[in-house]
């Protein structure tokens, strides 16, 4: 039973470690280099840097969450 609580535990921990780093690339890298590079349409710098900010504490919850879910794994 403990091999199928752990696999399941691990995939849990994967799709949760996936959604924040889809969340960071989205919200966070990509709002920074639009307007780094000076893409037409970016938005103003402080108007990104504040949405990356908070595109970055949203990818935060799910890894903050997957650690302690890992945490569980039974020996």
């Amino acid at each position: 039973m403990s091999l199928i609580h752990n696999n399941r535990t691990k995939l849990s921990g994967t799709a949760l470690n996936g959604t924040a780093i889809a969340s960071i690339a989205a919200g966070f890298i990509t709002p920074l280099a639009a307007v780094s590079l000076g893409v037409p349409g970016a938005r103003g710098a402080l108007r990104a840097t504040l949405f990356a900010v908070a595109w970055r504490a949203v990818g935060s919850i799910p890894r903050l969450t997957a650690r302690p879910l890992l945490g569980s794994l039974r020996e």
